[in-house]
């Protein structure tokens, strides 16, 4: 049965393999139009869609998986317009592929140029969000890569649906039918055999929660791009306006918790502590939100009678992915950039100030993916960020660090035009 199961993986890459060789070059017309039939067949399909993420959906619940897990995996009309509509955004993208980045001339006549080719065949690794099926087959194959999903059996139903939407788009479009594929399976066995097929596949991008990646990580002979946690910081300068302060704050914590670019950690100025911490504590509170507090922000929330609840030294590089907020009061601008840089996972940052030139040193100071000024870390998002969708977002530094678009799944390679010319 092992045996089996390391054939039908290997077999799954061969095909793959072969697929991106045709699909690097294939005209951007071809893929453009594989994606726009995609988003159709998507609002076509709501009802059969729905039907499938329903069974996945009652079986997490038998299952007990949390509320916010339960929430992610979770399609409704609104979410499938939104996946439909991030194709179509894919599609009027321009195409990387064939992108000319450097050209030159050497003083032996040869013409260089650099030039932007797509990464090959890319394995995504992901847990129970659906809408990941769809966008990183929609990224992958408009930048010219083949892509092997892998999602977890929490949403196998879905992500069957879905794999049969998007192998009917590649047909229409004449385009590999396995240039993009579901792994058939969701035993762990075959995830093994995946991450040591280092000669058929290119890139692995795991996506889903530390216990996954860490585990993608440390078993592939395959590079892994990654992000482990999103233990994501909004600072509240001294210079902060209030009821921006409570704006941002709130939609970093509330608009939905249980994602990586959701606000864990909340630091105050201790001279906004008294003026501005017990109204986002409030607020805070009134959405449900506990308040894990320091000495300092516990005693501010309590002289204005919001209730907390001491913080435990844990608590303060947690990704909770729930309604909980850690809070600290912090002496400087300073303090804040040390301690975020020293307690964060490096994702998403933001400080609330009027101050320019606070700003301007904590966008510097900040050693994240994405640091935010007077704005939600919600918008850490490709889709926020005009790629259409994202495959996933990196806090690696090679390579690439951030929403990952169309430009960064792909490499490049060399073109060298000589006139017959040979090294001495």
């Amino acid at each position: 049965m092992q045996e089996d199961l390391k054939k039908t993986v290997t077999d799954l890459a061969v095909r793959a393999r072969a697929a991106s060789l045709v699909l690097a070059v294939s005209p951007t017309a071809a893929r453009n139009a594989a994606l726009l039939d995609l988003a159709d067949r998507v609002d076509r399909s709501h009802a059969e869609l729905l039907e499938a993420n329903a069974r996945d959906v009652e079986a997490a619940r038998q299952a007990g998986l949390p509320a916010y897990q339960v929430d992610r995996l979770t399609f409704t009309s609104e979410r499938l317009a939104h996946l439909s509509e991030s194709v179509r955004q894919v599609s009027r993208l321009p195409d990387p592929v064939g992108e000319v980045l450097e050209e030159s001339a050497r003083p032996n006549g040869l013409v260089l140029r650099k030039v932007r080719v797509p990464i090959g065949v890319i394995g995504v690794i992901f847990e129970a969000r659906p809408n990941v099926t769809v966008d990183c087959a929609a990224l992958c194959l408009k930048s010219g890569n083949a892509s092997i999903l892998r999602g977890g059996k929490e949403i196998f139903e879905t992500n069957k649906a879905l794999a049969s939407l998007i192998s009917a788009s590649l047909a229409s479009a004449g385009l590999p039918p396995d240039s993009v594929q579901l792994v058939p399976t969701t035993d762990r066995a075959a995830l093994e055999v995946l991450l040591r097929l280092d000669t058929l596949i290119h890139c692995i991008i795991p996506r889903g929660g530390e216990g996954l990646i860490r585990f993608v990580a440390e078993n592939s002979t395959i590079p892994v791009i990654k992000h482990y946690t999103g233990v994501c910081f909004v600072y509240v300068d001294r210079e902060a306006e209030p009821a921006m302060a409570e704006s941002i704050v709130v939609n970093s914590k509330v608009q939905r918790p249980g994602v990586c670019n959701a606000a864990e950690q909340l630091l105050v100025h201790r001279d906004a502590a008294e003026r501005i911490l017990p109204r986002l504590g409030a607020a805070l509170a009134a959405k449900g939100v506990r308040l894990l507090c320091d000495e300092a922000s516990g005693a501010a929330l309590a002289k204005a009678g919001v209730a907390s609840e001491p913080a435990k030294p844990a608590d303060f590089t947690t990704e909770f992915l729930d309604l909980v907020i850690a809070v600290r009061v912090v002496a400087s601008l300073d303090e804040a950039i040390a301690t975020i840089n020293r307690d964060s996972s490096a994702h998403s940052d933001a400080i609330v100030t009027a101050d320019k030139a606070a700003a301007d040193r904590f966008l510097a100071g900040v050693d994240s993916a994405a640091v935010f000024w007077n704005a939600s870390t919600r918008f850490n998002d490709g889709f926020e960020f005009g790629f259409g969708a994202e495959i996933g977002i990196s806090t690696d530094r090679l390579h690439a660090r951030g929403p990952m678009g169309l430009r960064e799944l792909c490499s490049y390679k060399w073109l060298v035009t000589g006139t017959g010319q040979v090294r001495a």
